[in-house]
């Protein structure tokens, strides 16, 4: 008997669904091939959502750092001339 290497997408598609890993393992083709492309679709969509947001957060952080050391440096050229 040959041993063949699981995959961790075959542990989480039994997991989730043990017909499904059956149907996977004899070949059998996806009868929602169109519900599976509109999640992958929304899946991207959504990451470069969150992408976009993690920018967006860190120009933020970097701005508020900046302008809170702008203040401290002009606050120290006021009380020390």
């Amino acid at each position: 008997m040959r041993k063949r290497t699981i995959r961790a997408s075959e542990i989480s598609t039994y997991l989730y669904c043990k017909r499904a890993w059956s149907y996977q393992r004899e070949g059998r083709e996806s009868q929602n091939l169109t519900e599976m492309a509109a999640g992958t679709e929304y899946h991207h969509r959504h990451g470069k959502a969150l992408l976009h947001t993690l920018l967006l957060r860190s120009t933020a952080w970097l701005c508020l750092i900046s302008a809170l050391t702008l203040a401290v440096i002009w606050l120290i050229q006021r009380v020390y001339p």
